[in-house]
């Protein structure tokens, strides 16, 4: 364990300190029989699906926040305002208010806070939870954030104006790509344990 921690470096030896942390947590002060690389794959599937989990609330705060839902040319639309840029100036004014943006607007907040209360909920259920229960109220907060992000994009896909100027832009299509992921993140959810 010892010349683990110090042939991996400055890096190394932080890894191994949060390995050893999530270890004692879940496995109690029973004591290493392997080395760090061969660490309990429950460790590493809480990891993964953490990891997961953020890559997926950054997808969905990118997509709601980023001003490229739609782009052409010259303009830029996002959820929030449509910019243009004319004479090397960046003139943006506020969005459309007309109801079908709302929507997308509100599904896209509530898919990141759903998102978020998931990550709170998993981080909550870790500690709290009992050991072989599942992972049920994270599920189901992480596939229905995934069905938020799904009509948002659903509604903004029909709704948005045809312009042969204009296509759709990385903001849309980071939405579409956090639907399936945030989808069997919470299907991951439901089937995940914590370790007996």
């Amino acid at each position: 364990m010892r010349d683990a921690k110090t042939t991996a470096g400055c890096g190394g030896q932080s890894l191994s300190f949060i390995l050893e942390a999530c270890h004692s947590l879940f496995l109690g002060n029973k004591p290493l029989a392997l080395p760090i690389y061969l660490f309990d794959k429950m460790l590493l599937i809480l990891l993964g699906v953490l990891i997961l989990h953020l890559i997926i609330l950054t997808l969905l705060i990118v997509s709601t926040a980023a001003s490229a839902w739609s782009v052409g040319g010259e303009s830029s639309t996002d959820l929030w305002y449509s910019c243009t840029t004319t004479n090397g100036g960046y003139h943006c004014k506020t969005a459309s208010t007309e109801d079908w943006i709302q929507a997308v607007q509100a599904l896209m907040i509530l898919s990141l806070l759903f998102c978020f209360f998931s990550l709170i909920a998993f981080v909550f259920q870790l500690f709290k939870l009992v050991k072989g229960g599942r992972f049920f109220f994270t599920a189901i907060f992480q596939i229905l954030a995934s069905v938020f992000v799904m009509c948002g994009a659903i509604i903004y896909t029909v709704m948005s104006p045809d312009n042969d100027t204009t296509q759709f832009g990385y903001a849309y299509v980071l939405a579409w790509v956090a639907f399936p992921l945030c989808l069997i993140s919470g299907l991951i959810y439901i089937v995940l344990r914590k370790k007996e």
